[in-house]
């Protein structure tokens, strides 16, 4: 893949963005398959908040990330959170987040929650420069394709806590 450029843009997607979505979900957590079929079923909930990021190089557009969430009450929950190897360590995974949780925020969000592997540093990292902090665990609740199973951590952090 060629890569792309440092400057994304990120923009709300759409029905016809899932099957993108879903190729990029399997190419960054591929012990987590999903479906076209199931983004879009994620994507038709009404409290859903879908943004992807492109990025360009060489004349074309390119996928570099997305952000899936559910709003719901005054809690939004990130469903999915994934950024392209190739557009890795220039905050894009940040300004995905912070993307969701401004457009759940006059919906009447007032606390974000997500799960993240316990082995996913990268992640965690974000997430807790983010101000998230932890507030439970799963023990095995994530199956690799091996078999293997490791935790989840819990994260939440108010949303005008960013």
């Amino acid at each position: 893949m060629r890569r792309p450029s440092d400057e994304a843009q990120i923009h709300p997607a759409g029905l016809l963005d899932a099957p993108l979505i879903a190729a990029m979900q399997n190419t960054c957590f591929p012990d987590e398959q999903w479906s076209q079929q199931a983004v879009q079923s994620l994507m038709q909930h009404s409290g859903c908040i879908a943004w992807i990021a492109t990025g360009r190089a060489f004349g074309e557009t390119m996928p570099q990330g997305y952000v899936l969430a559910r709003a719901a009450a005054d809690e939004l929950e990130i469903q999915s959170l994934a950024v392209l190897e190739e557009a890795r360590g220039n905050g894009l995974g940040t300004e995905l987040l912070e993307a969701a949780i401004d457009r759940a925020r006059p919906k009447g969000a007032r606390r974000v929650h997500l799960e993240v592997a316990a082995d996913n540093t990268a992640a965690l990292h974000i997430y807790t420069k983010a101000g998230f902090t932890e507030t439970g665990r799963r023990p095995g609740y994530y199956q690799r394709r091996d078999g293997s199973r490791i935790e989840a951590v819990c994260l939440a952090r108010d949303v005008d806590a960013g």
